[in-house]
């Protein structure tokens, strides 16, 4: 019986500091684009509470924008470039060390600005500076101080997604258990090898549907299970059952859901394949298109009284709110009826599965 080994990660210890830290990467552009836009409508704000005899004291918001803009872009490439040396410390000591950071580059900048702005007429030059710096000291503890509450906030979605995801997963039960036991017992005397086979087919099945810490695995991985499954069911329908495999061998590696196609399969044969008395052609196929891959499942439409099957229905809302907890809105489950032919179609944004090796039970002839 093959062992189980621990899984990697995939994760240096330094990119998972990096992930856990609660200040965001101040170096991507959508990040830059709100700082600046966040500080310029303070400065708006402060140019209105000054002016008194107009609206905004234009000359006043020219010198204080470049002056805060100067600031806020250096401060913040300052701890873009230290994020990973800030994230080794604690919250508090990071917290110190970028309120530390900031508070000196306000000082540089207040010497050299103060005299220019001139925002404090009558007060010496280390009053307004001082000033400057204790404003620059609450504002960064107040921003520090909200990195840290969306840092808390995305932990706790993050761990009610898994928690969702991992219910969502367990709640996959293939209802073809005692059909597959049954077959199996009909094997044992007659065909004692393939019995053997349907056995490891059948565990593999069941210990995919356990396997509730893997988020995403790769087409290939999820296919296989499908020919596991499908090798149980040819067990049982024999001749009756027909399937042509149409994947592009560029999606081997794309990320999909555990027990994602499987599922979709197993209602193709069991409310379209096995109602027929003649059996049916079940077909599988893959492809990419753009940024997003299609994979689709067709069988033989089923009878009037069997085309809104219960099962059939909460098999297809389970996958379809995985999809959604997973990719948003980029990936799409779709059913159509075409004459005497139905199909799944689903639709994946173009992703990678994460690397996660893993022994595989050989596949049974």
């Amino acid at each position: 019986m093959p062992t189980r080994r621990k899984q990697p990660t995939g994760r240096s210890p330094g990119a998972s500091a990096m992930d856990d830290f609660f200040v965001p990467d101040l170096c991507r552009v959508q990040a830059v684009f709100l700082l600046l836009m966040t500080s310029e409508l303070m400065v708006l704000l402060l140019a209105v509470m000054r002016s008194q005899a107009q609206w905004i004291d234009w000359n006043y918001f020219g010198l204080l924008s470049l002056f805060v803009q100067w600031t806020a872009l250096t401060s913040a490439a300052g701890i873009c470039l230290l994020r990973r040396w800030l994230s080794r410390f604690s919250v508090a000591g990071a917290t110190s060390l970028i309120t530390l950071l900031v508070l000196a580059d306000v000082f540089a900048f207040s010497l050299f600005a103060d005299n220019v702005l001139n925002s404090e007429p009558g007060a010496t030059a280390w009053q307004a500076i001082g000033k400057k710096m204790l404003a620059a000291a609450i504002l960064t503890l107040m921003v520090l101080r909200y990195f840290y509450l969306q840092h808390q906030w995305q932990q706790q979605r993050q761990a009610e997604l898994q928690a969702r995801l991992a219910a969502l997963q367990a709640r996959i039960h293939p209802h073809f258990l005692f059909n597959s036991m049954n077959t199996i017992a009909s094997l044992i005397s007659s065909r004692p090898e393939q019995a053997e086979d349907a056995v490891l087919d059948l565990s593999e099945l069941f210990r995919a549907s356990l396997r509730t810490q893997d988020r995403l695995i790769s087409l290939d991985e999820e296919l296989s299970l499908c020919r596991r499954y499908l090798m149980i069911e040819g067990l049982r329908l024999g001749e009756r059952l027909q399937v042509e495999w149409q994947i592009a061998p560029e999606l081997n590696q794309q990320a999909v859901p555990p027990l994602t196609i499987q599922p979709l399969v197993e209602n193709a044969i069991y409310h379209g394949i096995q109602p027929c008395p003649s059996g049916g052609t079940l077909r599988i196929e893959g492809y990419g298109r753009g940024d997003s891959v299609y994979i689709l499942v067709q069988n033989p439409k089923p009878g009037p009284d069997q085309s809104q099957h219960q099962g059939n229905r909460m098999a297809l809302d389970n996958i379809q709110a995985r999809l959604r907890a997973l990719f948003g809105e980029a990936a799409v489950l779709k059913q159509s009826h075409q004459q005497d032919t139905y199909t799944v179609i689903l639709r994946l944004p173009q992703q990678k599965a994460p690397t996660q090796p893993r022994p595989r039970t050989p596949l049974s002839a």
